[in-house]
């Protein structure tokens, strides 16, 4: 099954189509799961809060990504944070900053 696969989304139509879209494909080693898996994480969140939405244009479709990510995801989505407890993925970069600014 995992060959099939590879060979699919490795084969000249599906790049030359990806191409046509103006996609950029991303693809991990063969054999490898965890080279996305970021990656998937992230789209599955993301498609599990903005669903199956079909959007009239691409800017369209854009637009809303953009501003789940920034406003909905960035801004208030909290998350349990080991050494700061739950905070925003943008409070986290903040206190990251503050960790790393060094002393003068």
């Amino acid at each position: 099954q995992r060959l099939v696969e590879l060979a699919e989304y490795t084969s000249d139509e599906f790049r030359t189509e990806i191409s046509t879209l103006r996609m950029r494909q991303s693809m991990g080693r063969v054999g490898s799961c965890y080279d996305n898996a970021a990656a998937e994480s992230w789209f599955a969140v993301l498609k599990a809060e903005i669903g199956t939405t079909v959007w009239e244009t691409r800017e369209a479709a854009r637009a809303d990504v953009f501003r789940y990510i920034e406003i909905e995801y960035n801004r208030s989505r909290l998350r349990r944070h080991p050494e700061y407890g739950y905070v925003t993925p943008l409070e986290t970069r903040t206190l990251l900053r503050q960790d790393l600014t060094p002393a003068a």
